[in-house]
C-alpha cells in the first residue's frame, strides 16, 4: 500500500513600510483639503492657530506675532516642519514661498500637519505569496 501526502499550502505575508520624504501635497493643491482651505477663506487667523497648536506651538499669539516680525514666524514654523518629519528644502526656499503665496503656504503647512500627526505619513502594503509544496 502505497502512502500519498497531500500537498500543503503555506502563505508568507509581508508588510512593507514606506515613508513619504517631501511635501503630502503640493503648495497650490488647495482642492486636495476643502475644509482647510475654507477655513483660510473664512479666518485666516483661525488655520494659522489651528496649525501651530496642532503642531505643538502657541496658538494664541501666531497671528500678532507673524504680522508684528513680517513673516518670521511662518518661516521658522515651515522650518520646523520640514526638519520634524524629514522634508528636504531650505530656510531661503521657506521664505521666499512663504512671501510669495503667503495663504498657499499656510494651507500646505495646515494639510502636512494634520496627515503627518492624525494618519502618520507613511503607507503600508501587504503582500500574500501562497507557496504550494
Amino acid at each position: 500500500m502505497a502512502v500519498q501526502q497531500q500537498p500543503q499550502q503555506y502563505v508568507a505575508v509581508t508588510t512593507t513600510t514606506h515613508h513619504v520624504a517631501g511635501w503630502n501635497t503640493d503648495m497650490c493643491d488647495c482642492c486636495a483639503d476643502m475644509g482647510t482651505c475654507c477655513c483660510a477663506l473664512l479666518c485666516f487667523p483661525c488655520l494659522q492657530c489651528k496649525t501651530a497648536k496642532d503642531f505643538g506651538w502657541c496658538c494664541w499669539c501666531m497671528p500678532l506675532l507673524d504680522s508684528c516680525f513680517c513673516f518670521a514666524v511662518s518661516c521658522h514654523l515651515r522650518s520646523s516642519i520640514r526638519q520634524r518629519y524629514g522634508i528636504p528644502g531650505g530656510c531661503c526656499d521657506d521664505c521666499c514661498k512663504v512671501m510669495c503665496c503667503y495663504p498657499c503656504v499656510w494651507c500646505q503647512m495646515s494639510r502636512e500637519v494634520n496627515v503627518r500627526e492624525n494618519r502618520g505619513a507613511s503607507t503600508s502594503v501587504v503582500t500574500t505569496q501562497v507557496i504550494r509544496g
